[in-house]
C-alpha cells in the first residue's frame, strides 16, 4: 500500500485489509464451517443462522477474494459447494485461536460449544509462537516498527 498522502488517512494496515475482507460476522462463520467440512448453501444457512441474502452476498466476496472456491456438485438442480483455498486454509488458525479466547473468556469450561482434537489425539490449545525461535509470543516482548513512509507506532510523522 502506498504512503498515505492526506495526513487525515487512517494508518496503512494489514489487519485493516483482511478486516476489510473477513472481518463481518458471517463471514468467518462461513469460514467456520466450510473448513469443518459444510461447504453446502443449504448446510451453511442452517448453521450459521445468517439470512439467505446476505450469506450469498458474504460467499461471493469470500470466492471474489480467494479465500473461498465454488465448485457445481449438482446440475439439475444447479447447486454449489465452497471450499476454502489454501489462503482460507491459513486463516483457520485465526478461528482457533478466536475460540479458544471464547472459550476462557465468554464461557465456564463445561460450556463450551466444540472441542477441535489434534491428530497427536489431545486437544488443541493454540499457541502464537515466534517462527524464528519458537517462543510463545507475549505483549511485552514485542516492538513494532512501521514501514510505511510517514508512519511512527503512534501515528503520522510530523513534517
Amino acid at each position: 500500500m502506498a504512503a498515505s498522502k492526506d495526513p487525515r488517512e487512517p494508518r496503512p494496515c494489514s489487519i485493516a485489509d483482511t478486516l476489510a475482507l473477513v472481518g463481518e460476522k458471517y463471514s468467518l462463520l462461513v469460514l467456520r464451517e466450510v473448513c469443518l467440512g459444510n461447504g453446502r448453501f443449504d448446510q451453511l444457512v442452517r448453521n450459521i443462522g445468517a439470512p439467505r441474502d446476505i450469506l450469498a452476498t458474504r460467499l461471493r466476496r469470500l470466492v471474489e477474494g480467494g479465500i473461498l472456491t465454488k465448485r457445481a456438485y449438482s446440475e439439475r438442480p444447479q447447486r454449489f459447494e465452497y471450499r476454502p483455498t489454501q489462503a482460507g486454509l491459513e486463516l483457520e488458525p485465526v478461528l482457533m485461536t478466536l475460540m479458544a479466547w471464547g472459550d476462557r473468556h465468554l464461557r465456564k469450561e463445561d460450556e463450551r460449544p466444540m472441542v477441535i482434537e489434534h491428530a497427536c489425539g489431545n486437544e488443541l490449545l493454540p499457541v502464537v509462537t515466534c517462527s524464528a525461535c519458537g517462543d510463545p509470543v507475549r505483549h511485552h516482548e514485542l516492538s513494532a516498527h512501521p514501514q510505511t513512509p510517514g508512519w511512527t507506532v503512534t501515528g503520522p510523522a510530523v513534517a
